[in-house]
């Protein structure tokens, strides 16, 4: 059972962010306000979740809570900065479009830098465990789906659609064959053997 909130009469905000581990595309992150009777026993963490699961949640998501927002980092920032920066990167730019400001932060994971004078909590599998952060989960993980599989239709040989750029072993034996694009992360190891990549 997810928790509705960790201090009561705090104005909490959930953030996640999903594509971390992938070889292709940008880390997206979410930070959802959801009011104190929220309440939906499907919500969990996105991974739990089936696909239609999570598209049916976004909605009610959307229209129940507080506020919402999604941020994101391209592929060309995670090479410049790396991942985990990137990802914190992204929780930062959706904490700064809420429009309603939080009073504390709830971060799914371990690692977080402080957004502007707001106290933050880390919390591992926080996305498990939180129902603003569950949210979060599912924003994020939603809205990176839809771009990955936007961009599929300009890369289709990647079969992005299906693998959201993580790696697989279609898409690594896709960018053997192909080499890496635009989209791809040039800092991640994109092939498990070192080998010429030719962005095109």
């Amino acid at each position: 059972m997810l928790l509705q909130y960790l201090n009561k009469g705090v104005v909490e905000a959930g953030c996640d962010e999903a594509g971390r581990g992938c070889l292709a595309g940008p880390v997206f992150a979410a930070a959802v306000i959801l009011p104190p009777s929220f309440c939906n026993d499907m919500l969990n963490d996105s991974k739990k979740l089936t696909e239609r699961q999570r598209y049916e949640l976004r909605p009610i998501i959307e229209r129940e809570a507080i506020a919402w927002a999604v941020g994101i980092v391209d592929n060309h920032e995670i090479d410049r900065i790396n991942i985990l920066r990137a990802s914190i990167e992204a929780m930062h730019r959706a904490i700064s479009q809420l429009k309603v400001r939080p009073e504390a932060l709830l971060i799914d994971g371990n690692r977080f830098s402080p957004f502007e004078d707001i106290p933050h909590t880390t919390i591992v599998k926080g996305d498990g465990k939180m129902m603003s952060i569950a949210a979060a989960s599912v924003l994020a993980k939603t809205y990176r789906d839809d771009f990955m599989t936007q961009i599929d239709q300009e890369f289709p040989q990647y079969n992005w659609r299906v693998n959201k750029g993580y790696p697989t072993k279609d898409h690594r034996a896709a960018i053997a064959q192909h080499g890496p694009t635009k989209y791809h992360r040039m800092s991640f190891r994109l092939l498990p053997e070192p080998e010429q990549l030719l962005l095109f």
